[in-house]
């Protein structure tokens, strides 16, 4: 840091004092803001019954200023730069801004309107501004550079990761770079922000403004009588009385192509899904993907990066992209193969029963579950009714009870985020460790798929007190009906373990920072205590204790267990391929090295073939509704669902080698890889519980490949 006249600091500390005197007259009613005072709810948890759309403009400019405010204190410190003073003062800055910001984009996510996403326009930019400016503080990085060029000696292994990065996070954000290439930075990151923020809003309109309405009833042929209800369910709610409408909502969308006779209709439906913000419209993703990966492209040359995927992977486990594409080619060229053997298989079904049709996308989900009842004589419609959702939650809380002792209370005084979601109070043993809050069915004013996210992450105060975290997980869920209860569908049982286990991440975390606690570590290894829950889901000893009828009680037969054992890997060609097929993808969007002007759609086809991917499969994710990178933050990093698939199998070979619910392997789980959340390097947190590299193998044994 350069050297300041001390009446300089007197000066500007007077002026500071000054305004501060006069601030404090002028925000004295912001204070009783519901977002800027404490809350006052039971475990500090959002009131978001009390919450008005009005208190998040004010809250956010107060809090946006005490930040600043915060952050020029550290700047001003006379005192030589030290951990406490530079480092960890800065961990602790801005706590009001992100209690506030947690709330409103979580929201905005799972329950917003229109005046929240205008609101999301005007916050967005302001808030990359007030990053930026921090990053790219030449005199805070001066601080935080003599800090971590003389580490102190007796720091924890926890404080030396903060410090280092700390340090990496400015590098990364532009500290090192010239005035004007940090000007044009700051104008790139507030245009992202705004790009992807445009571009999941468009998603989420499209997928609400479509709808298949039917008022045929010979045109519902083939649909189990519960989706036929819930169509009619969603047909009423629509002013469509008499009718039965589908959506692009996945519980909607996948029962109507797995099961509707209709040809035509499917194809329709299918055809609509996939062309998400592809239509030429007002809702038209297209430029935004262009827009997005210029301004990333750019973003990741001035950092000295020739493309992004070199930038974003430069933090990961695989390190380099070169490293995340020989996993994808190795899986897909195996995937690949084994899809096109499933679609000959397909096309002769088809053929067998009559129908004199060529394969299409539209039809894969319909033929697949016919030729799975025949093979195996299992279908959806024989597990459905084993799948109450309260029974699997249930059985969900078993397992993390018998892996780690964990208790689970529902509290039904706690606030709400929608009238259908229930709050948990989450114990080891007899101690409160997390607030748990479950969120399971579609709406119009939530995004779709399924995520886990945190209102509050675990920490340790400057007075020592661990601070409990605030976790959310939010689903689109098949929901009940007049008739049945909800009943999910395998893939639904399957996402809400995967989502629990991002969940016991942020529960079960231990760490002193916030910034490092919980599911904050690479996206490459962030996905390892997700899928791995996924194995206990469908071990025939846990469907025995949740997987009950929900008429009878009774549980799952040892016979239906053993053919859905059997047709464990069943349509895996498809799956895989579908799949990874996306994180190709996504990589190739990544990896241009020049500014992309040409055709979205061509690009895509191109990559599409270029793998391999057969013409009867669509990737998973088309580019304009592909929102994990595009709108949200697993740019250049889908590839990790795969890179921990790897991950996850290989660890859940831990426990089959000594027993489902081992302790000392439960434990040495918890311990070094739940509770450490990024306060370690990942390697060597998997080296700790592992005690060798990861293994290809188990994956591959597992999908059958």
């Amino acid at each position: 840091m350069k050297n300041i006249p001390l009446v300089l600091i007197l000066l500007v500390l007077a002026t500071v004092f000054a305004c501060k005197s006069v601030k404090k007259e002028v925000d004295m009613p912001i204070l009783d803001n519901i977002l800027v005072k404490e809350f006052s709810t039971p475990f500090g948890v959002p009131p978001f019954d009390k919450i008005t759309i009005a208190d998040y403009k004010p809250a956010y400019e107060y809090a946006i200023q005490l930040k600043k405010d915060e952050i020029e204190a550290i700047i001003l410190n006379a005192e030589k730069p030290n951990f406490a003073n530079t480092i960890e003062a800065l961990e602790r800055s801005g706590m009001l801004l992100d209690k506030i910001d947690y709330v409103f984009q979580n929201l905005l996510s799972s329950n917003t309107n229109e005046e929240m996403e205008a609101l999301a326009e005007e916050i967005t930019p302001l808030l990359s501004t007030l990053n930026d400016e921090i990053l790219m503080n030449e005199a805070l990085f001066q601080k935080i550079k003599a800090v971590h060029d003389k580490p102190e000696a007796n720091m924890t292994n926890e404080q030396k990761t903060l410090l280092e990065k700390t340090f990496r996070s400015f590098a990364r954000g532009g500290a090192n770079l010239n005035a004007a290439d940090k000007s044009r930075l700051k104008i790139i990151n507030k245009e992202l922000g705004l790009l992807s923020l445009k571009f999941g809003s468009n998603v989420l309109k499209a997928t609400n403004n479509y709808k298949l309405v039917i008022d045929n009833h010979a045109d519902l042929a083939g649909l189990p009588a519960p989706v036929v209800t819930a169509a009619a369910e969603t047909a009423s709610k629509n002013g469509q009385n008499g009718k039965w409408v589908f959506t692009l909502h996945k519980s909607s969308l996948i029962p109507f192509i797995t099961y509707a006779d209709n040809r035509k209709l499917r194809q329709e439906l299918f055809t609509a899904y996939t062309m998400l913000g592809n239509n030429g419209d007002s809702l038209d993703n297209k430029d935004l993907v262009k827009q997005i990966v210029n301004y990333r492209l750019e973003k990741a040359k001035l950092l000295g990066f020739s493309n992004y995927a070199k930038f974003a992977l430069q933090e990961s486990m695989a390190k380099t992209p070169e490293r995340a594409y020989d996993l994808i080619t190795n899986v897909l060229t195996r995937a690949n193969l084994r899809a096109s053997t499933e679609r000959d298989e397909l096309q002769k079904l088809a053929l067998q029963m009559g129908d004199k049709i060529k394969i299409e996308a539209w039809d894969w989900w319909y033929y697949a579950e016919k030729l799975r009842k025949e093979k195996y004589n299992l279908s959806e419609e024989d597990l459905s009714p084993y799948f109450m959702l309260d029974n699997v939650r249930k059985g969900m809380f078993e397992v993390a009870h018998l892996l780690y002792n964990l208790n689970f209370k529902e509290n039904k005084e706690l606030p709400v985020m929608d009238e259908q979601a229930v709050a948990y109070e989450v114990s080891d043993g007899d101690r409160l460790i997390a607030i748990l809050y479950m969120d399971y069915f579609p709406r119009q004013s939530k995004r779709s798929g399924a995520w886990m996210t945190a209102y509050r992450n675990q920490y340790t105060d400057k007075n020592g007190k661990n601070v409990i975290p605030i976790i959310s997980l939010t689903c689109n869920f098949t929901p009940a009906t007049a008739n049945t209860p909800s009943l999910l569908n395998l893939d639904e049982v399957t996402t809400l373990f995967h989502e629990f286990g991002h969940g016991l991440h942020g529960i079960l975390s231990e760490c002193q920072y916030e910034s490092l606690s919980g599911t904050s570590v690479s996206n490459d290894f962030v996905e390892l205590p997700s899928q791995i829950m996924e194995n206990w889901a469908l071990e025939p000893k846990v469907l025995k204790s949740y997987a009950k009828h929900y008429q009878t009680g009774e549980p799952m037969p040892d016979a239906l267990i053993a053919k859905l054992q059997k047709a464990s890997t069943f349509n895996n060609g498809f799956t895989v391929s579908e799949f990874v097929a996306a994180a190709a993808l996504d990589m190739a969007w990544h990896q241009l090295d020049l500014p992309f002007t040409g055709d979205v759609n061509v690009f895509e086809k191109d990559e599409m073939k270029r793998v391999g991917l057969i013409d009867e499969i669509v990737v998973r994710y088309r580019s304009p509704y592909y929102n994990h990178i595009f709108g949200g933050g697993y740019a250049a990093s889908y590839y990790s669902y795969l890179w921990t698939a790897v991950l996850d199998a290989d660890a859940y070979g831990a426990f089959t080698e000594t027993s489902l619910f081992d302790k000392a392997t439960a434990n040495s789980f918890r311990k070094n890889i739940l509770s450490k959340g990024g306060t370690e390097d990942v390697e060597q947190m998997w080296l700790q519980f592992r005690g060798r590299e990861p293994k290809i193998d188990f994956y591959l044994g597992r999908m059958g490949l």
